[in-house]
């Protein structure tokens, strides 16, 4: 006579094998991110194997004129901009408060960070090629959005304190110029602004990638900088020095990738054509199914 098995019984092997199988599949992913995120990074610093263009002469003429800018800004415009958004009216300012959030580079550093690593775990050897290749053109693009937004941010928040410029609502009225160096305190680090410098690097990198979003990434840009002298937390011209620190920041890691045949052309620094949404989406459903296939295998 043959023994049945109780149905609790039966759902509770269905469930240790579901559990033993995203077991597996959860140790594969985890193995192949260990592998190809260092393979990736060292990508990054191999020596350049293309020489790109030299400096336009109207990119050096506009960087000589923004530092004009903000230069003049201080003598000029700060103390005014400064007593203008102190007479603004309350719902405006809030208004703003919650506007200028939009501008923490956290909005953008821990989405492509987590992407990348995404990518890197569903890279399998498994796989076919054109997957792989599909999914590693993806994580170049966000690994770009992510060194583009993090060096420039990175050198801001270290110059900024040792500047020690103080913010408008801690300055003495009238006075644009009380600065405590190496003081690295919050309200002693003005100059230059880490919002404008996150959402002109932003600005700069997703429309060097997607140049059809560049309008709308700049009108961005600009939100956020207004804002940051709407909410008093800086200057005109600490907005001005921040959207030059992230524009040449970009556009330099922008130049490194393009030396290294990622992401961008050495010859012209234009983004290589990226694949396709249905592409994007074929090669994620294939690169799930190989590796959870090949998790099951072990």
């Amino acid at each position: 006579m043959g023994c049945k098995v109780p149905d609790d019984g039966r759902a509770l092997a269905n469930s240790a094998g579901q559990l033993a199988a995203a077991t597996k599949f959860t140790a594969a992913l985890s193995y192949n991110a260990r592998r190809n995120f260092p393979q990736w990074c060292r990508v990054l610093v191999r020596p350049a194997r293309a020489k790109t263009p030299d400096l336009p002469t109207n990119a050096i003429a506009a960087i000589v004129f923004t530092l004009v800018a903000v230069v003049a800004s201080m003598f000029l415009i700060d103390v005014a901009a400064t007593d203008w958004s102190r007479h603004l009216p309350h719902w405006f300012t809030e208004m703003f408060e919650q506007i200028t959030n939009a501008g923490y580079s956290g909005w953008f550093l821990i989405p492509s960070a987590l992407i990348v690593l995404c990518l890197a775990a569903l890279t399998s050897p498994a796989v076919p090629r054109p997957t792989q290749g599909v999914l590693a053109a993806l994580g170049a693009r966000f690994g770009f959005l992510f060194v583009a937004v993090a060096v420039p941010g990175l050198f801001t928040t270290i110059v900024k304190r040792l500047i020690g410029r103080a913010r408008p609502y801690v300055d003495i009225p009238g006075d644009p110029f009380t600065f405590m160096p190496f003081a690295w305190r919050s309200e002693y680090a003005s100059l230059p602004s880490g919002h404008a410098t996150t959402a002109a690097s932003v600005a700069f990198a997703i429309g060097a990638m997607w140049p059809r979003t560049r309008w709308v990434m700049w009108l961005y840009a600009l939100v956020i900088m207004f804002s940051r002298v709407v909410v008093q937390s800086h200057h005109p011209s600490d907005v001005i020095a921040g959207a030059l620190v992230g524009t040449i920041g970009a556009a330099l890691v922008r130049r490194w990738f393009a030396a290294r045949h990622l992401v961008f052309s050495a010859r012209n620094l234009l983004a290589y054509p990226g694949p396709s949404l249905r592409r994007i989406n074929a090669a994620i459903r294939r690169a799930v199914s190989g590796s959870w296939e090949c998790s099951q295998r072990l």
